[in-house]
């Protein structure tokens, strides 16, 4: 698993709900622990690979650090916090999304886009229902969190806007 796998799944685990992730993979290992606790009790028969996160939450940053069974450093990655006068729009349903009204239109907002509370954003199929997700505040979007199809969780953040631009 190279590093730009590692920071996807980081990203998506900072997504979710989880509050810890655990995956094996042959001599590889990845621990990740949103729990004020930071690092994994390993037993000494799994010492091979282990995978420390340790959220600093006083510098508003999450570091990921990777360790071979020497305990060296292979390599580290910091993931900004979100800036203050930005606010997520979140999935209020488990579902799959949708970014586009139908597969042969546009999507319905891309990044630098302006937004209005209450404009429809994106589509959540849940139970073949589908639910329109409006923005809850007004602003530019900043960034697209999920792509079309996604499978998203409940308050997994979609988007971000920046507020009153």
């Amino acid at each position: 698993m190279n590093i730009n796998e590692v920071k996807e799944l980081l990203t998506q685990f900072d997504q979710s709900t989880l509050t810890e992730f655990d995956l094996k993979e042959g001599s590889f290992g990845l621990y990740m622990n949103k729990n004020k606790v930071t690092q994994k009790n390993v037993s000494n028969e799994s010492k091979q690979t282990t995978e420390t996160v340790a959220a600093v939450q006083e510098s508003s940053k999450e570091t990921i650090q990777t360790t071979t069974d020497k305990g060296m450093a292979n390599d580290s990655v910091n993931v900004e916090a979100k800036p203050e006068n930005t606010e997520e729009i979140i999935s209020p349903i488990v579902g799959v999304v949708y970014l586009k009204p139908a597969p042969d239109k546009e999507n319905f907002k891309q990044v630098g886009d302006s937004v209005k509370k209450g404009e429809v954003v994106c589509i959540v199929e849940a139970m073949k229902l589908m639910n329109e997700i409006t923005s809850t505040v007004d602003g530019v979007i900043t960034e697209i969190l999920i792509q079309n199809e996604d499978v998203v969780e409940y308050n997994q953040p979609l988007f971000r806007v920046s507020k009153g631009v």
